[in-house]
């Protein structure tokens, strides 16, 4: 069985300790991708990016490759999301093939009307089918209508080894729909910081020697990093993120495209929600969330998918 790992350099400990596990599984075809890519880094307004495995800072790479894992990139491409279809498209060039994945539409109403209305594969509706015409790729989640609850029994009952990492962070009350085991340095784990300095104390060192920012947005903890309450200083929240999209945005191209968002927004969800989608805009702009990472899931919670598909049922 062919497992396959984007590792993306800043992992935990502990999920490195269970992917080495299932890699080195008898039963395991591993493929191990710790190739040079791009990964966004949310912490910090002036290094946007971490250059994962990049070769020239070898001397600084948070943990040395592992023997049996792929070290070239062969792909054209140097950003994570998109490097799965380009892994795709270059070893199974011409061939049929498909990615088994674990997305669940207990997540996003949106996701469970996607995987639910018109079949990606034969009569299974669960997947997404070839993007590109002629192309065999296919990409199926067959857990799709799992719960956690699903899930976590699944794992007991069948006394599957998992990533200890969950342990930890429901022993620090992180809520479940919260629980990441990514890198975390992105825009939606970023609060990860907050208790790797004491979990994983030598993790946390060495993430804060490769990327600039870490170490304030640790030390910052969640009541300061992730704004609650209207600074004094400020009439309106409205007002509040468009000082911050002058002052902490620094690309040109990134701040037409978050106000090109907002207005959307504005027309859309905020004469039914008032400020809330203004606070969700400082939240995307203070982790450089400029490839709206953290909108978009936003956008997915039922609320805003009720009120799109209200608005859609007005205009027929």
């Amino acid at each position: 069985m062919k497992v396959l790992f984007l590792d993306q350099e800043a992992e935990w400990d502990a999920t490195i300790e269970q992917v080495r596990n299932v890699m080195y599984h008898p039963d395991v075809h591993p493929l191990w991708y710790q190739i040079p890519f791009r990964l966004f880094n949310a912490t910090s307004s002036m290094e946007h990016w971490l250059k994962c495995w990049d070769p020239e800072d070898e001397a600084r790479w948070i943990r040395p490759k592992d023997p049996i894992s792929i070290k070239e990139n062969v792909y054209k491409c140097d950003r994570f999301v998109k490097l799965f279809a380009a892994i795709m498209d270059h070893d199974y060039h011409g061939q049929g093939a498909c990615y088994i994945a674990g997305v669940r539409t207990e997540e996003s109403p949106s996701r469970f009307v996607g995987l639910t209305s018109s079949p990606a594969y034969k009569w299974a509706t669960w997947g997404k089918g070839p993007t590109r015409r002629g192309q065999k790729h296919f990409t199926m989640y067959p857990i799709y209508d799992w719960s956690l609850t699903d899930v976590w029994k699944c794992i007991h009952d069948n006394k599957w080894p998992y990533c200890t990492l969950y342990d930890v962070m429901y022993q620090y009350g992180v809520p479940l729909r919260n629980m990441r085991v990514s890198n975390v340095h992105h825009e939606t784990a970023v609060r990860s910081l907050w208790y790797l300095q004491e979990v994983e104390p030598e993790t946390y060192e060495r993430l804060v020697n490769r990327i600039s920012g870490i170490d304030m947005a640790g030390k910052m903890g969640r009541d300061n990093y992730f704004v609650k309450e209207l600074p004094f200083m400020f009439s309106s929240w409205k007002e509040y993120r468009d000082y911050l999209l002058e002052k902490l945005i620094t690309v040109d191209s990134w701040k037409d495209g978050f106000r090109k968002v907002f207005e959307r927004h504005e027309r859309l969800y905020v004469p039914q929600m008032g400020d809330e989608p203004y606070r969700v805009h400082v939240q995307s702009i203070l982790t450089n969330d400029w490839e709206f990472i953290k909108i978009n899931n936003w956008e997915h919670t039922l609320p805003c998918y009720l009120i799109r598909k209200g608005e859609k049922q007005w205009s027929k």
